[in-house]
């Protein structure tokens, strides 16, 4: 009998997941808030709000086993569907996910390197807080921020004003951390799965670039970082079994001095796994699907070495890409708009040499040096 995953969300990711899974036999149904998700271009789907109960009922009675296209699904909506369906990951580990101070509290019980923080309810708390972390540090919302949306940098004394100002309002509404600012030399992301017998792989580690607090390129596997590699994964997997977690995960981290210090994890498929589609023996999309249905997962080697440019705000011209042999092209279907992901491009080769000199080509070709300027970087060493 064919599986039917209900995919809460209707994003690229969830377009994605759709496609991976098409060669499994699988069929799939979207709920989402809005009529053009993207992935409604292949996908049905319910149009509701997350949190309308006839809606979810629509969605649980057509679905074997339900997931997340991103992180912001109400985490009540995710429970009332987990007492009627399996629902993948739990819901408990999307609320924790949801919330910066809880994640950053669970990172500090197992072990895990974290940057300062303090929960913040008023501005005296704020003041009294930063006397303790000092400047830099950042004011942030417990909730709903992502890609650098729901943050302000504090440098100075006079900042303090100027960040309550921007945020203070949410502070009885989602909540509001204020963490110490980590100086790192890179940043390093794990994208690993648990499969529901607890079975545990990961990917190779991910070297990121962000432009405007937005993924701008990913490298894997990441040069240089062997003696990283054991640290990461072991963190990583002390977080899915505290949670029990089923599915891909991806877990950010800050590289200083040595030491790693864990940002934040995503309770899905992730950007910096893009790479994966055709970069690795099994992508980070159909292990998911794998994992949330109880399957045997696939390996997570790399083949070769891989670089995902994202497009935002709008799509360059797909031919520089398509023209090169090592080229691999996503488009999400979405119309222009900034800030926006609206789709990505991956070059993937069999040496750090082949793939310097495709990232060299597209780069000039798309007038994108400053793009690929950091992945050549690495590239060179």
């Amino acid at each position: 009998m064919t599986k039917i995953v209900g995919i809460l969300g209707g994003g690229q990711l969830a377009r994605m997941l759709a496609l991976s899974g098409a060669p499994l036999g699988l069929r799939f149904l979207v709920l989402d808030n809005t009529a053009d998700a993207c992935a409604g271009q292949f996908v049905p789907m319910v149009v509701g709000d997350y949190r309308d109960e006839n809606a979810l009922a629509e969605f649980a009675s057509k679905v074997d086993v339900a997931t997340f296209d991103f992180e912001n699904v109400p985490s009540e909506s995710a429970q009332w569907l987990a007492e009627r369906i399996p629902v993948f990951p739990s819901p408990r580990a999307l609320s924790i996910a949801q919330d910066r101070l809880a994640e950053k509290s669970l990172f500090r019980e197992l072990g895990i390197s974290v940057a300062p923080f303090a929960d913040i309810a008023s501005l005296d708390g704020l003041q009294k807080a930063i006397e303790q972390i000092g400047m830099p540090c950042i004011l942030k919302t417990r909730r709903l921020g992502y890609d650098g949306k729901g943050q302000f940098r504090i440098k100075t004394v006079d900042d303090v004003q100027s960040a309550w100002h921007a945020l203070g309002a949410q502070a009885e509404k989602v909540g509001l951390i204020l963490e110490g600012f980590v100086a790192f030399q890179r940043e390093i992301s794990v994208v690993a799965v648990r499969g529901r017998d607890g079975e545990f792989r990961a990917w190779p580690l991910t070297e990121n670039w962000h432009e405007n607090g937005v993924l701008s390129a990913s490298l894997a596997p990441a040069t240089d970082c062997d003696n990283l590699q054991e640290t990461a994964l072991a963190y990583a997997k002390r977080v899915a079994e505290s949670l029990d977690y089923v599915g891909v995960f991806a877990l950010e981290l800050f590289l200083k001095d040595g030491e790693l210090f864990a940002n934040e994890m995503a309770p899905r498929v992730h950007n910096s796994g893009h790479w994966t589609i055709e970069g690795a023996e099994t992508s980070q999309f159909e292990n998911h699907l794998r994992a949330v249905l109880g399957l045997p997962l696939g390996s997570t080697a790399a083949i070769g070495t891989s670089c995902m440019l994202n497009w935002i705000g709008e799509m360059p011209s797909a031919m520089p890409v398509l023209s090169n042999a090592h080229g691999h092209w996503h488009d999400y279907g979405k119309l222009p708009r900034e800030g926006r992901k609206v789709g990505h491009a991956t070059l993937r080769a069999d040496s750090h040499a082949e793939l310097f000199e495709a990232l060299r080509q597209v780069g000039s070709d798309l007038n994108r040096k400053a793009q690929v300027e950091a992945p050549i970087s690495r590239l060179k060493l």
